[in-house]
């Protein structure tokens, strides 16, 4: 064995040792008071789709407070959302600050009714860490996912086996709410949610007023996508923009982020007098879309704030499954034709706009 494995080794030994705790067998607690998760883990997708997971525990237990440790890359997500009493962000780079630990420290170390990590795609080494770290009287993870044994088990009193594959097609939420079912906590509402105040709101209306002084059907479209194969052409977005435009007389305003430049570069030669909703917050996102008729977005995070709104929303999706990951609602809408996104076309989008802008348009 080399000397590398031999620490990894003993280590594994040590943290056993001092973070294994007993495991349970009946599915049962006590109302809790006050509940810590360990979402650190996953991306801002997967943040909005835990929702559901807070709204049930605070369905069923109304009084209680919920303290969200959260990361960098995900915690934006529910910055201001109503559902969470208190959120921290955990970032590995500010561990040799001494103040910052110590912050860390007494959140982990109150007297938490609950520990909870919920999963999706993976399981984190770092949230069942902070999670057997901390001080709660029963403490709720993941034994495996999707077959894939978690050696951290230990940690937890309740230890469950999750698997996608047993249901493939049943949603992101759903499957989120697993990790709490047994217990008799769950909820018929799996939408997602974001909290916006009047200065959020404010900003967006400014942007509306700006971008639509005729008073037109308002169609907001987010042509990005973080992963390549979730992009439908841009020449696609152009042509369905001049299409929306000549069947709707509808104003178009755009989305997107420092990482879409090159996208946005391209429609803004194309249409240079547009609106252009960039490098915003999610709280500001929200609230403009929240004052759109129509939003239309590739499979990405933009689209699950869309999804968090009331608005009418349109997904296009290629090689992810829609069933597992597209926002849910009467007029959430996806197109889905195969695995790549260029089998869809623009009368699949405009007839599902249609579809969805009916009574806007009679």
């Amino acid at each position: 064995m080399s000397s590398q494995n031999k620490i990894k080794s003993r280590l594994t030994s040590f943290l056993k040792k001092l973070l294994s705790v007993e495991e349970l067998s009946q599915c049962k607690i006590d109302r809790p008071n006050k509940i810590l998760i360990v979402r650190q883990h996953n991306q801002f997708g997967d943040m909005l789709a835990t929702v559901p997971l807070f709204r049930a525990i605070k369905e069923n237990f109304p009084d209680c407070k919920i303290t969200l440790i959260a990361s960098v890359e995900n915690y934006f997500a529910l910055k201001k959302n109503i559902l969470i009493d208190e959120l921290f962000v955990f970032n590995k780079k500010y561990f040799f600050n001494l103040f910052y630990i110590y912050s860390l420290y007494k959140i982990i170390r109150r007297n938490y009714d609950l520990a909870i990590v919920p999963v999706t795609v993976a399981i984190s080494t770092t949230s069942c860490l902070l999670a057997g770290f901390s001080k709660a009287k029963i403490k709720i993870g993941p034994n495996s996912l999707d077959g894939r044994f978690n050696e951290m088990n230990y940690v937890f009193n309740y230890r469950f086996d999750l698997n996608w594959k047993k249901n493939p097609d049943s949603h992101v939420s759903e499957f989120i709410l697993d990790i709490v079912r047994p217990f008799g906590i769950t909820t018929k509402n799996l939408s997602s949610q974001i909290n916006y105040d009047d200065r959020d709101n404010l900003f967006a209306k400014e942007f509306l007023q700006k971008n639509n002084e005729d008073g037109k059907i308002i169609i907001g479209i987010h042509a990005g996508a973080g992963k390549p194969q979730n992009r439908w052409s841009v020449f696609n977005f152009i042509e369905l923009v001049k299409r929306l435009e000549i069947e709707f007389n509808a104003e178009i305003y755009f989305t997107g982020s420092r990482a879409d430049k090159e996208i946005i570069d391209i429609i803004k030669k194309e249409f240079p007098v547009k609106g252009y909703f960039l490098n915003k917050t999610v709280s500001q996102l929200a609230a403009l879309i929240s004052g759109s008729n129509l939003f239309i977005s590739n499979d990405t995070g933009v689209m699950h704030v869309a999804g968090a709104t009331a608005t009418p929303l349109i997904s296009l999706f290629g090689p992810t499954n829609p069933f597992n990951w597209a926002p849910v609602g009467s007029n959430k809408m996806f197109i889905r034709k195969s695995e790549l996104m260029c089998d869809i076309t623009v009368d699949d989008v405009i007839n599902l706009a249609k579809l969805l802008l009916e009574k806007k348009v009679t």
